[in-house]
């Protein structure tokens, strides 16, 4: 095959660059809003079973961003329009904190004066075992020792003693230390 064939199929766009950007959008848009729907859990504490679906969406997803495009240009230009939205929508929900709860909501409280929160955690999908492993890993042996445990818009669980401080500056001693090097230092 000569090498002008070859670059032809590489290179040449099926569709145009507008259809690809706009199915870029489309798809990019739909699973934010899916995602935001089932949760913060899916971010910070995915089990076999998330992953599973994950991969599974990543692959039934190609074909509506790509259409029949298999070249090099389309996926170039479908990557670029993922890029270029994803840091837009970053950049503007920094700005804006009705944006930054409707991207990514808002705290959580799992444990609340020392008591598991439920509804929380049936809504988080985090079950009473799994919040023990998300404890230990922050180095608590017992969930009675946690006061407050807030689920993060990012999808982390932070885990508060009865009279330690829940709020850090960076100023502050500790203050950019998380989990078990910020329990050794305060404990």
């Amino acid at each position: 095959m000569p090498l002008a064939a070859i670059a032809h199929d590489v290179f040449s766009l099926p569709l145009g660059v507008g259809e690809k950007i706009l199915r870029a959008i489309l798809v990019y848009a739909f699973l934010v809003v899916i995602l935001r729907v089932v949760g913060k859990r899916e971010l910070g504490q995915q089990n076999t079973l998330d992953l599973v679906v994950l991969l599974l969406i990543a692959n039934a997803v190609q074909n509506a961003i790509i259409g029949v495009d298999n070249s090099f240009t389309g996926a170039a230009v479908s990557v670029a329009t993922l890029v270029v939205l994803n840091e837009t929508l970053n950049r503007v929900t920094v700005l804006s904190n009705w944006l930054s709860w409707l991207f990514d909501g808002s705290e959580t409280y799992l444990i609340k004066d020392g008591k598991p929160v439920t509804r929380e955690l049936f809504r988080a999908g985090i079950s009473l075992p799994q919040l023990r492993s998300l404890a230990r890993r922050q180095g608590y042996t017992d969930l009675g020792e946690i006061h407050t445990a807030v689920l993060e818009p990012n999808g982390v669980v932070s885990m508060f003693k009865k009279d330690e401080p829940q709020i850090y500056h960076p100023a502050e001693p500790g203050g950019l230390l998380i989990g078990k090097r910020r329990r050794a230092r305060h404990g």
